[in-house]
């Protein structure tokens, strides 16, 4: 069986496999500001539930192809100041916008570093509690291969963390295939978290990943296009500017619109 890779513009059955998701991120300003007309019906979105707002709830959500829920833990802590933070009170919101949007693809609080791993599975038990469903757990090295393994025993999705913050470098990509192999022998599906390389997507059969590279456009005017295989990039002259960023992100989205449904098919 080919295993192809969905990446999400971020009720599981186990033991049903697809091909790839590629799921586009954004912190939810953009499609404020640039989709509030836009149909999503063809893409995969991934949000964090820190920016999550109405818009989400009534023009993201129940338009999208498939939706994925990141915790949103480690930019609340960013935007706390210092302050002591009550993750039963943010649970128990996490978990009331999950249940109020039906939201089926969401992971949980992987804050190991912060808390520590014992913690971690309290709060993912609260939270699986609260729902009535199983959170997509985030292996991070600290937990060790063993504790990679039960989780795929046990989770119908899991993900792999660690890969944007450089905790998981390149030159530790090569343990991926095992990774994958591991999830799909025990029925479990493997999300890459913030896989964005265009080079391994094809070599890496993750069954999701997301990314925000669709966004370069904004931030740096980098202008990306399908061409028919993979994306291209291409940079602005030097000293140019954009002369409309809501014209270039709407492009830009489009052409990985059309990325996405090739991952389906190929990847």
């Amino acid at each position: 069986m080919v295993y192809a890779m969905k990446i999400f513009l971020a009720g599981i059955n186990k033991g049903v496999m697809e091909n790839m998701k590629l799921f586009l991120a954004e912190s939810g300003g953009m499609w404020k500001a640039y989709f509030e007309k836009h149909n999503f019906i063809d893409a995969y979105i991934l949000q964090s539930f820190f920016y999550a707002d109405d818009f989400t709830e009534k023009s993201i959500i129940p338009k999208v192809k498939d939706f994925m829920l990141d915790s949103g833990a480690f930019t609340f802590m960013q935007n706390s100041h210092g302050k002591e933070i009550n993750w039963e009170e943010y649970i128990e919101k996490y978990a009331d916008f999950i249940n109020r949007n039906n939201i089926d693809k969401f992971f949980e609080l992987d804050i190991d570093s912060v808390v520590g791993y014992d913690e971690v599975k309290n709060l993912r038990f609260r939270l699986e509690k609260l729902t009535g469903k199983k959170t997509i757990p985030v292996w991070h090295k600290n937990r060790g291969y063993g504790e990679f393994e039960r989780m795929c025993a046990e989770y119908p999705y899991v993900a792999i963390g660690g890969i944007v913050s450089k905790e998981i470098k390149p030159q530790h990509y090569k343990i991926f295939p095992q990774m994958i192999k591991t999830a799909h022998k025990h029925g479990a599906k493997i999300h890459g978290l913030g896989f964005t390389s265009l080079t391994g997507l094809p070599k890496y059969h993750f069954d999701s990943v997301d990314s925000t590279s669709w966004t370069l456009g904004n931030r740096i005017g980098a202008v990306y296009y399908f061409d028919g295989a993979t994306m291209k990039r291409k940079d602005p002259p030097k000293g140019k500017r954009l002369a409309s960023t809501k014209e270039v992100a709407l492009f830009n989205y489009t052409e990985w619109i059309k990325f996405q449904k090739y991952a389906e098919t190929h990847l």
